[in-house]
């Protein structure tokens, strides 16, 4: 078959043949890939930069897929942590990991959003659990999965959003109810924070890094009862993957800090939530747009920032 395959975590995938290796066990099927996202976790792992990856090579990147059972059967699809993903044109599943998927659905889409959507989708269902009416700070809301956990928290029961992220054009249309840019001087930014998010319940944070502190100095002085629980979820880290906390700020507000992704939540876990949020996606509650890329263009196009708005899938 043909596959992208990563030979050097400092080369982008090319596009190569490669030998599928054969099933192991009765739980285990060949699905024929028809679209897979191109995620940030996808272009992580395939630097060799990803906690969760074993970083062997030769690997074909690729977490989850749109693909099709050898009965004709579509399904959604998400791997086990190996060297050999779902950017190729046949994929090893285990069958307990797949999510049968409505007629006619576009496979481009539901690959295009089931791993950003997942994100906060298992945040605000597993990590906490989200209550309706309670208000939710999103920041890194100008990204893509940034951006559709806006949908999900509303879709979830969101009483009021906030989002607050560097490129706050992007927002325009958005399901927040304010919005909060993250570029300027820092001492006008946590100002602006704790105006429009200090009383929140639940913050969705993609960020990390300096401005994750800042932001919680900054609702932790403008919260009006510092003993109310204030749930921080940890999902990204494009600002820094590590934070200087200082301890009174643990001890002078109930906050809880959490973290939301592989290790955090069983595989086992996350399965039993994905039926739930494809029968979202396929009934348009949660939308998104795919950008569909041949797979034989993997190499030039890895790096591509992609079109705005959009979420690049490679098909075979």
């Amino acid at each position: 078959m043909h596959a992208a395959v990563v030979r050097s975590f400092d080369h982008a995938p090319r596009y190569e043949d490669f030998d599928l290796p054969a099933p192991n066990g009765e739980d285990e099927v060949v699905v024929k890939v028809l679209a897979a996202g191109l995620h940030p976790r996808v272009r992580s792992g395939a630097a060799g930069a990803h906690y969760a990856d074993e970083r062997v090579l030769p690997m074909i990147p690729g977490i989850d897929a749109v693909g099709e059972l050898p009965d004709g059967q579509r399904v959604y699809c998400v791997v086990h942590d190996t060297p050999f993903g779902t950017m190729a044109e046949q994929v090893i599943a285990d069958r307990r990991r797949c999510v049968a998927l409505p007629a006619g659905v576009d496979p481009a889409t539901i690959a295009a959003a089931m791993n950003p959507a997942m994100s906060s989708w298992i945040a605000l269902r597993m990590r906490t659990q989200i209550k309706p009416g309670q208000s939710v700070l999103v920041i890194g809301a100008t990204g893509n999965a940034g951006q559709m956990a806006l949908q999900v928290a509303k879709r979830l029961g969101a009483g009021r959003l906030v989002a607050a992220g560097r490129e706050i054009d992007k927002l325009a249309g958005s399901a927040a109810d304010q919005i909060v840019g993250l570029k300027g001087d820092p001492a006008e930014v946590a100002r602006a924070l704790a105006e429009a998010a200090a009383e929140v319940d639940i913050v969705l944070d993609y960020v990390w890094g300096e401005p994750a502190v800042q932001a919680m100095m900054a609702l932790a002085k403008g919260r009006k009862d510092r003993s109310r629980p204030l749930d921080w979820i940890q999902i990204g880290s494009v600002a820094g993957p590590d934070i200087a906390l200082p301890s009174a700020l643990l001890r002078s507000t109930n906050l809880r800090i959490m973290g939301s992704g592989q290790g955090s939540v069983s595989a086992r876990a996350i399965v039993a939530e994905l039926p739930q949020l494809v029968a979202e996606l396929a009934a348009g509650s949660l939308p998104v747009v795919a950008e569909s890329v041949p797979l034989a263009k993997v190499e030039e196009t890895w790096s591509a920032k992609g079109s705005e708005g959009k979420r690049m899938v490679f098909v075979p």
